[in-house]
């Protein structure tokens, strides 16, 4: 293998997450929140998410949001916004 072949396979990291950054409150809760719940904790935060939103919640929504962004931003992102709240 040619020197350089490596590094020229990678033009951006495997994990790009632009887009909104989470908060270190957010994070540390995120980082307890998977260590109680493992691999489905970002499933976990979205479903509360969701039971927040159709309670018409709108802090606790938020919270959850924030929780599953930094867990799965791709899972985040498509989690509705609740329209009443």
């Amino acid at each position: 293998m040619p020197m350089g072949y490596a590094s020229a396979m990678h033009f951006r990291p495997a994990n790009d997450n632009r887009g909104k950054a989470v908060d270190n409150t957010h994070l540390r809760a995120a980082l307890r929140h998977f260590a109680q719940h493992g691999l489905a904790a970002a499933d976990h935060a979205r479903r509360q998410a969701v039971a927040a939103a159709d309670a018409g919640d709108r802090p606790t929504f938020e919270w959850w949001l924030e929780i599953c962004r930094a867990l799965d931003r791709r899972m985040a992102s498509r989690i509705d916004a609740p329209v009443s709240a």
